[in-house]
């Protein structure tokens, strides 16, 4: 796909972030399928979803675009691209799902977007529970946040202010 950068340097780049920013949160889009993509090439993909610690993962579906030099390649079978794809959303949703382990319990800061919409500042989607029907338009504010679970999708979180 002529990357101007290896698999290493991306592995290292991540290393060296955590270095200076250990709650950073990270993550990547993630081509399935590309023509001449052997399975030992999906593996490293697979891997490198771990070895860079990512948390949020967009994968998808190589398709071919009329006139790149890609679509005049021997293209793979698209049950194959669509299996891997499957494959490396798997990967992702595991890695989103410890992203979210690590919050669990704790008590992290969220800017409120809007209505019971929050982000903690790795950009983490909070959905806020108000306790006992407080809240109000808090819009725009930073508030600390108990984190008490997720969904799958977010986390869950009740306003401690």
């Amino acid at each position: 796909m002529k990357r101007r950068h290896s698999r290493e340097d991306a592995i290292q780049l991540t290393e060296r972030l955590r270095a200076l920013r250990p709650d950073i949160a990270l993550g990547a889009d993630i081509i399935a399928g590309f023509p001449t993509e052997a399975e030992a090439h999906f593996e490293n993909s697979l891997r490198l979803v771990e070895e860079c610690g990512l948390s949020f993962l967009h994968a998808f579906p190589y398709s071919p675009r009329p006139g790149t030099p890609a679509a005049r390649m021997p293209q793979l079978a698209k049950t194959l691209i669509k299996e891997r794809a499957a494959r490396l959303r798997e990967a992702g949703e595991a890695a989103l799902l410890r992203h979210f382990t690590r919050h669990m319990g704790q008590v992290r800061e969220a800017l409120v977007e809007r209505g019971s919409m929050a982000r903690l500042s790795d950009f983490t989607q909070v959905k806020l529970g108000w306790p006992d029907g407080a809240g109000g338009d808090v819009s725009g504010r930073v508030l600390p946040v108990q984190i008490t679970g997720h969904d799958g999708k977010q986390l869950l979180g009740t306003p401690l202010s």
